[in-house]
């Protein structure tokens, strides 16, 4: 019988001579329940669908897949922007790397009041965390999904009765010089639309948000300079990308409209 203990061989140290290095090289698609941070409850929790990875030199022939999740376990389920720098400094360490980078996509909840009735009901939103560790340099970004409702300015200027709307979509990702919330970047988007979405609606509520969406027509053009107008006067925002899509009700296609800057308050992190 062959002895347990015999050292098997590790054929990912073996060396390489194609002379190629990989950017990225690591494990996706894994799924890690994690804490995080809500201005309201402190901490919520939520299952996270993640991606790890790091940079291979030419002479290396394999990474080692299983040191990944064992960097994540070791740092708990506990998600915050200090965390996120320590988890890439131990991925650089334990797998002797020069660059690492770390995403996180997990589902956020927030309980909202329908408008005239009260009634509570919890709403979704998609949150990524895509951060980055070149050497000393730690840079993260945060990005929101977030749906609302945008009624067309056109079709309210020329129709004689009502007006077409539809639901649309929002992604808005920031760099900042301090962490910032992730309700300040919902409430950003959905301020900027004709309406917010809410999950729960009695009849009240739904000619509320009708009629609301109705004194307040934009275009996609408008939806994403709304949103441009509140993250250039955000005193902690350094970089955006704001995105709206519009799931046209009248037409076979969707609109779409996009704006990035950088801003000049302080050099980006």
């Amino acid at each position: 019988m062959e002895n347990s203990k015999t050292e098997l061989h590790d054929t990912q140290s073996q060396r390489d001579d194609r002379q190629i290095a990989i950017d990225r090289v690591g494990v996706k698609n894994l799924r890690y329940p994690v804490q995080v941070k809500d201005r309201t409850n402190d901490a919520q929790s939520t299952v996270a669908t993640v991606q790890l990875t790091v940079d291979l030199p030419h002479q290396h022939k394999g990474t080692h897949m299983s040191r990944f999740v064992e960097v994540l376990n070791a740092h708990g389920p506990i998600l915050h922007i200090q965390n996120l720098k320590e988890i890439l400094q131990a991925l650089q360490n334990k797998l002797h790397s020069e660059s690492a980078h770390l995403d996180f996509e997990f589902p956020y909840f927030l309980q909202k009041k329908a408008p005239e009735t009260g009634a509570a009901g919890l709403m979704d939103y998609t949150v990524r965390f895509h951060a980055n560790l070149h050497g000393e340099k730690f840079s993260c970004e945060l990005c929101v999904v977030v749906p609302v409702t945008t009624l067309c300015p056109c079709s309210k200027a020329i129709s004689k009765h009502g007006a077409h709307n539809q639901r649309g979509q929002v992604t808005l990702a920031v760099r900042f010089s301090k962490p910032v919330w992730i309700e300040d970047l919902i409430q950003i988007v959905e301020s900027s639309a004709s309406c917010e979405l809410f999950s729960l609606l009695k009849r009240p509520d739904e000619k509320a948000v009708t009629e609301r969406a109705y004194e307040n027509p934009v275009f996609v053009e408008d939806l994403v300079r709304n949103v441009a107008i509140k993250a250039d006067a955000h005193p902690d925002i350094l970089w955006y990308r704001v995105e709206a899509e519009n799931f046209e009700s009248i037409h076979n296609h969707n609109a779409y409209a996009l704006i990035e800057k950088h801003l000049e308050k302080s050099p980006l992190p």
